[in-house]
């Protein structure tokens, strides 16, 4: 699959769905905003992360041979085993699984805080089994052994399918059992767990705090037996933190006082500290964790990951060598060696993959795609636009180089970061002499005298106005203000908008500039109503401070509600909100968004990706916010029967015979 072809394709969707709520009248509003798409500003190029090479430890076989592991982990901890239930091969550990294995054979708490992608759950899985297998060699008695807490369901779930990977060939007869308790469990599954309980029990800290308050007979029984408890496991340690944190630390305090005060605590973490030298970084850590666990944990029991080059140089390539491997296509169909070797490669791992810390080899933080081509054309003296097409398509080769064991030589992923345009701020100055912001600050940089206003723009045409409060402060001013905020007293005229009109567009004296509905004909003359003269635009001249005075640019302040534009005419009703008959940059909402971006990415992948096998063509949506997760599932769930019923109404018109249907035949 070409990722960078899919992310454009993607961001080419997005673009034209969000660039299509706003109209924009003035030329200088529309070359800035156009200029910020074209930039990127709201999708900026996208990163690139390297999956990094660990450094190998033993097999799960040679920690049994040396009598580490219980004697059936050779038989449970196994890869590319056949559907018969053959063998396959031995797990190799990382090296810093391998250390997990040692410091639980020594009976103490630690910390995992490796990167993402690097088996930190068989980190903990592992030495679990093993100390359920040898408890159960001495006493066979079922009992809870292990509780790992996840902060989300959907965590427990893939776990549950990853031990499933490792113990389902067992059958009903499997040495080390475990079961879920989230809430999502059926009444028979709850008694299933009382009568039975599983060595191994994978929760969340809401549940588990139900488990152990909770005077349900079902919910005593389990949690009974869970009596000399060996492990306790705080998956994602970073995300407890925050009034969160500390009802988790009371959590592990009350579970340790009831059930063994001398459980092995471990943590998980990706980054918990990325200020000063490892050691000290480490330090905090293990502050933290001993904080959260009320056990001591050792800053040496801080474990962190061991990466190493899959290149053979230490040094970047020489800028000729780079310059001429640049201008030679990229392999065709390459042996791993040949891959390996090639002068982009070294580049691209120290300049992407890895850069050395303390003598030892570390992630490079993620950098996007055109600083990698502008990097690489400053030490090749090729061309920007060379350079980067030169990587993507390097990247793409390479991950589909692997050696004999199926590794591809850089596995890589690539992060697309995407934004809602949201609102445009400018000065408070006519076309062509005000100045832009998109971030909301307040002034100028370096004039505070002139602040910056919100910009919306009528529906219809276009023309842009800013919401202000017309106020008495050692004189008449306009102060910015949110277009939500307003006063409640409808005929309270100090709120409303302002619009510049240096050139006299509007005329207040033209009574047929106003809707039809406010003016009536008496004597033959026509006439605004009496109840919408407080409502009728005011004719002021605004300095960029605000300030009225007539040394300022002319324009009208629009008293309370918007009810009409004073360039096109369209005119509203004063109920309901100004921000639904004027626009900001995107009118979108987050659920709007979801669904285009989801569309996109679906389509991309079922019409134009024929590389993909069909089970994995999917997406797959995260959030740490349990209200956004109940808010996002559910419009999932609308945005795919709206899919279905709309797909099903097309099949049925191109299936009618007179091209059409009607209510007759609808069904």
């Amino acid at each position: 699959m070409d990722v960078f072809s899919y992310r454009d394709a993607v961001i080419t969707d997005y673009k034209r769905f969000t660039t299509s709520f706003t109209q924009i009248k003035a030329p200088d509003i529309k070359e800035f905003i156009v200029s910020k798409y074209d930039d990127g500003h709201y999708w900026p190029a996208p990163l690139i992360q390297l999956n990094p090479s660990f450094v190998s430890g033993k097999t799960a076989q040679e920690l049994v041979d040396d009598g580490t592991l219980h004697k059936e982990c050779e038989h449970i901890f196994r890869f590319g085993r056949d559907k018969e239930g053959s063998l396959g091969h031995s797990i190799r550990l990382h090296k810093h699984q391998e250390e997990a294995v040692y410091i639980a054979q020594r009976r103490e708490s630690y910390v995992l805080t490796t990167g993402t992608g690097s088996g930190k759950s068989l980190s903990y899985i592992l030495p679990i089994v093993d100390a359920v297998l040898k408890a159960k060699a001495s006493n066979p008695k079922p009992s809870i052994k292990a509780i790992i807490i996840y902060p989300m369901n959907a965590l427990v779930n893939s776990q549950l399918e990853e031990l499933d990977k490792y113990l389902e060939h067992y059958g009903e007869d499997k040495p080390v059992t475990y079961g879920r308790y989230t809430g999502q469990e059926s009444q028979e599954e709850r008694h299933s767990m009382s009568a039975c309980p599983p060595d191994i029990i994978l929760t969340n800290f809401m549940m588990l705090e139900l488990l152990m308050t909770r005077q349900d007979e079902l919910d005593r029984t389990v949690i009974q037996a869970a009596k000399g408890l060996e492990f306790l496991v705080l998956d994602e340690l970073h995300t407890y933190r925050g009034r969160q944190g500390a009802d988790v630390a009371m959590l592990v305090r009350r579970v340790r006082e009831a059930l063994n005060q001398n459980v092995l605590c471990v943590g998980t973490s990706a980054t918990m500290a990325s200020e000063g030298t490892l050691a000290a970084r480490n330090t905090v850590v293990a502050k933290v964790a001993s904080t959260l666990f009320g056990a001591e944990v050792k800053a040496e029991n801080i474990i962190t990951e061991t990466l190493q080059r899959q290149t053979p140089s230490e040094q970047k390539p020489a800028k000729p060598l780079l310059a001429k491997a640049l201008t030679q296509p990229v392999p065709t169909n390459p042996t791993f060696k040949e891959m390996r070797e090639h002068p982009l490669s070294s580049w691209i791992e120290l300049s992407l993959g890895l850069e050395k810390e303390e003598g030892r080899w570390v992630r490079s933080k993620p950098q996007n795609i055109d600083w990698a081509a502008e990097k690489l054309a400053q030490d090749s003296s090729v061309a920007v636009e060379k350079c980067k097409d030169y990587i993507q398509q390097f990247l793409l080769t390479a991950y589909n180089t692997t050696d004999t064991s199926g590794r591809p030589l850089f596995a890589f992923r690539l992060h697309q970061f995407i934004s809602g345009a949201n609102n445009l701020f400018s000065t408070l100055e006519p076309e062509a002499k005000r100045q832009f912001d998109l971030s909301g600050q307040q002034f100028l940089p370096g004039d505070r005298n002139k602040r910056f206003y919100s910009l919306h723009f009528c529906r219809q045409c276009g023309q842009e106005y800013h919401p202000v409060w017309y106020e008495f402060d050692n004189g008449e001013i306009l102060n910015p203000r949110d277009i939500t905020d307003r006063d409640n007293d409808e005929d309270d005229n100090h709120w409303g908008f302002y619009m510049f009109d240096p050139k006299a567009s509007f005329d207040d004296t033209d009574i047929l500039k106003y809707p039809e509905h406010w003016f009536e004909e008496k004597k033959g003359e026509l006439r605004l109503k009496s109840n919408y003269k407080k409502f009728k635009p005011q004719e002021m001249y605004i300095l960029p401070d605000g300030r009225k005075s007539h040394e300022g640019t002319k324009g009208w302040f629009i008293p309370g509600a918007f009810r009409f534009c004073l360039s096109c005419g369209v005119s509203h009703s004063a109920r309901g909100k100004d921000s639904t008959r004027l626009t900001s940059l995107s009118g979108e909402g987050r659920s709007s968004a979801t669904t285009v971006l989801s569309i996109s990415a679906l389509r991309y992948m079922l019409e134009k990706d024929t590389s993909l096998e069909d089970e994995a063509k999917k997406l797959l949506g995260f959030t740490d916010n349990r209200q956004d997760a109940s808010l996002q599932a559910g419009h999932y769930n609308d945005f795919v029967q709206i899919l279905l019923l709309r797909s099903s109404l097309l099949a049925a018109v191109k299936r009618s015979p007179n091209g059409y249907l009607t209510d007759s035949n609808l069904a």
